[in-house]
């Protein structure tokens, strides 16, 4: 069973059919977006809720009913106290209705806005792994969880609180409880969306991430309860078969293909027209937080500079509160032929996967990443810093002997970007025939490893470990 709150960006629809097509008994409880499944309001979401409900029997999908969400226009609302509320009524929902009906052999549990129910799930003796994948947690009372519906007394002593809890009455109303720590806490396994993330935590690279929370990870991972598996891209991002694109293409006809795509891109975002020009991608919000995109503004327009003659192109499809100062840099540099700076349309964003040499991932830190796993689907090779996710999806490329997929470089500053950069356009100016054949071993190699099969199987193998586990509660 899947306890799973917000929309499906978390365990997609996809993992979850790959994981029903694997032989898994898969039930499946979600929020009733009735606004957004019925009005279109987001198209993804519906989408995903349609494919779940195809290709699973309906007796296997549990829509939680409350008001808290029938009527949203969004899965996450911009006020904290509304998702807190969205999360209360769908963990109460699947407390009190779909785990008495279903009666799961194990729960599987995505992030804080379902992390109470690894809590119950121990005090009933049902195994639970519960799946981070960001490091976002929300904190509120005993007696506030309790008011919306949930007998949080039956199972209090295996949630995890601000201070020491030793009986119910004195914490009840003065002692937060913190959701991700106790989904940790309380779960009989964990796993994060990468395994290179994973360690990083535990040994303590992150400063941003709680000392709770590691302790609580550690105590996981050195009990063996812990592990990394990677997400996977929908198969929609398969250059094959994407309806998005301008012409569809393969590993053995991505050269035609990708120059389609490339003179289409290039003419709508008014960039020079040249079939020869690398161009770079820029596939990710633009915040200062996590991506990493002020390395980049640091060293834009002397990139743009330095390979002036082979008109390189940088194209940013995406939103995000950095935006802005791209688009200045291009116009103050008079470069905006060079430089395309675009909201994020679905469309423009695989054809740009499509069209792109290359995308730029120079991320603080990557819990896990998809784009990183989409661009060498599509034959663009990643220029990304060597951390969490990316470390674990992407080696640097040795077209010699014919192994790697991508150009990682170490240090987090402008410098080591540019030098990430440089190893590209080093890639760039070999000839022809060399660079198409590597492309080609990259798409097909990408094809077969980044994929739902492929993590739908490592989660199948982890949750028949843990069935086979003796349970301690």
């Amino acid at each position: 069973m899947t306890a799973k709150a917000g929309g499906m960006a978390d365990v997609s629809a996809s993992l979850i059919s790959a994981l029903f097509d694997q032989g898994a008994d898969v039930h499946v409880a979600l929020p009733n977006y009735r606004a957004m499944f019925d009005n279109h309001l987001d198209p993804i979401l519906k989408n995903q809720n349609q494919m779940i409900r195809s290709r699973m029997p309906e007796d296997r999908v549990h829509l939680a009913e409350d008001r808290a969400f029938f009527y949203l226009h969004n899965v996450y609302s911009s006020y904290g106290t509304e998702n807190m509320r969205i999360s209360l009524a769908f963990q109460r929902e699947v407390m009190n209705h779909v785990v008495p009906w279903v009666k799961p052999d194990l729960i599987h549990c995505n992030d804080w806005m379902t992390a109470l129910i690894p809590a119950m799930s121990r005090r009933m003796e049902i195994p639970c792994l519960f799946t981070i994948h960001n490091i976002h947690t929300v904190k509120t009372t005993l007696s506030h969880i309790e008011d919306r519906g949930i007998d949080a007394a039956y199972f209090w002593n295996n949630l995890y609180y601000e201070k020491m809890a030793e009986e119910y009455e004195l914490t009840r109303e003065n002692n937060p409880v913190d959701f991700l720590t106790s989904g940790v806490f309380a779960a009989h396994f964990v796993n994060t969306v990468s395994p290179t993330f994973l360690k990083e935590i535990v040994e303590g690279h992150h400063s941003f991430v709680s000392p709770y929370l590691r302790r609580e990870l550690q105590n996981k991972f050195y009990a063996d309860c812990a592990a990394g598996i990677l997400n996977a891209p929908d198969p929609s991002f398969n250059p094959a078969t994407d309806k998005h694109l301008v012409r569809q293409y393969g590993p053995k006809d991505h050269v035609l293909g990708k120059l389609h795509n490339k003179r289409f891109l290039q003419k709508t975002l008014g960039l020079i027209q040249d079939d020869r020009a690398p161009l770079f991608f820029w596939p990710h919000r633009m915040d200062t937080i996590q991506k990493g995109c002020q390395l980049l503004a640091d060293i834009l327009y002397h990139v743009i500079d330095t390979y002036h003659d082979q008109n390189l192109q940088m194209v940013f499809v995406a939103d995000g509160p950095f935006k802005r100062h791209f688009s200045d840099i291009a116009n103050y540099h008079g470069i905006q032929d060079r430089v395309a700076v675009w909201d994020f349309n679905e469309r423009l964003s695989r054809i740009a996967y499509a069209a792109s040499d290359f995308i730029l991932m120079p991320s603080l830190f990557e819990p896990c990443g998809l784009a990183q796993m989409i661009a060498p689907i599509y034959g663009s090779l990643p220029v990304a810093r060597n951390t969490g996710g990316i470390h674990d999806t992407v080696s640097h490329l040795d077209a010699v002997d014919h192994r790697g997929n991508g150009f990682l470089f170490e240090t987090y500053d402008a410098s080591g970007l540019l030098w990430g950069i440089e190893e590209a356009m080093r890639f760039f100016g070999r000839p022809a025939r060399q660079r198409e054949a590597e492309i080609q071993r990259i798409m097909t190699h990408a094809v077969e490893t980044f994929n739902h099969d492929v993590t739908a199987r490592q989660y199948i193998d982890l949750y028949e470990r843990m069935l086979k586990r003796p349970l301690l509660t």
